[in-house]
């Protein structure tokens, strides 16, 4: 089984300030976890928020900063909330409190502890939609989207081991309600399957997929929370 690696309730809690030096480059790589999972979707909510590109780059980079050197990861509590809810209280809280004055020590230059590209950034909320979304719902959709993704990515990576990278690449078409997946035909003379084999493979990967979020998903949750209740909720926002 693959080994997932998302920002759950472990990788957060790996993330707080260890003493013990033996543990940094744990801890760092926890950090760096933090910071794919949700740099966008933090860059995006302070977009909506009306922050011009510059000032939100400041924040997400000033904030993350913040959870690394004043340790803010101590005052997460698993059964007081999902994470990501902490995450968009706590850029929020650090915006508010952001002060004009201080823009010298948020800005990115002696402050990039983590590497964060915001020139995609920028380019990728400039496709944002243009309607009234609010700050949270946008926030909420982008850390979906970034979810999917990532169980993408786990499969891709199972298949590349596997020897099998072209079977994902065709086969991936036919796991999104939105594309438009060549026929049963097409991708069975492609692959050197038989009709029958190619639909079997097709309904496997489409349960991998399926199983892949619900493990993602479960990841971010303290067991005492409903799976289903946040799988809605991630379909929901999407």
């Amino acid at each position: 089984m693959h080994d997932f690696k998302t920002t759950q309730w472990s990788v957060v809690l790996s993330a707080r300030r260890e003493s013990d030096v033996a543990h940094d480059t744990d801890w760092r790589e926890a950090l760096e976890s933090l910071c794919r999972q949700y740099w966008y979707p933090l860059y995006a909510y302070l977009r909506r928020k009306g922050y011009r590109p510059e000032d939100a780059q400041d924040l997400t980079q000033g904030f993350f900063a913040s959870l690394i050197e004043k340790d803010y990861l101590q005052a997460v509590d698993p059964q007081r909330g999902r994470f990501r809810w902490f995450m968009m209280d706590a850029i929020g809280k650090f915006a508010s409190k952001w002060q004009a004055a201080e823009k010298a020590q948020k800005r990115g230059g002696d402050r990039k502890i983590l590497s964060i590209d915001f020139d995609t950034g920028e380019a990728r909320y400039a496709r944002e939609p243009v309607d009234a979304w609010t700050p949270e719902r946008l926030f909420d959709r982008e850390w979906a989207l970034r979810l999917l993704t990532q169980a993408l990515d786990l499969l891709r990576d199972d298949f590349k081991q596997q020897g099998k990278l072209r079977h994902f690449d065709l086969l991936k078409a036919y796991m999104s309600a939105d594309s438009r997946p060549p026929s049963y035909a097409q991708t069975a003379g492609e692959l050197g399957l038989s009709l029958t084999a190619v639909k079997v493979a097709i309904h496997r990967v489409r349960e991998r997929y399926r199983e892949t979020i619900r493990r993602l998903v479960a990841d971010t949750l303290d067991p005492s929370e409903s799976l289903d209740d946040e799988i809605d909720q991630l379909l929901a926002a999407l």
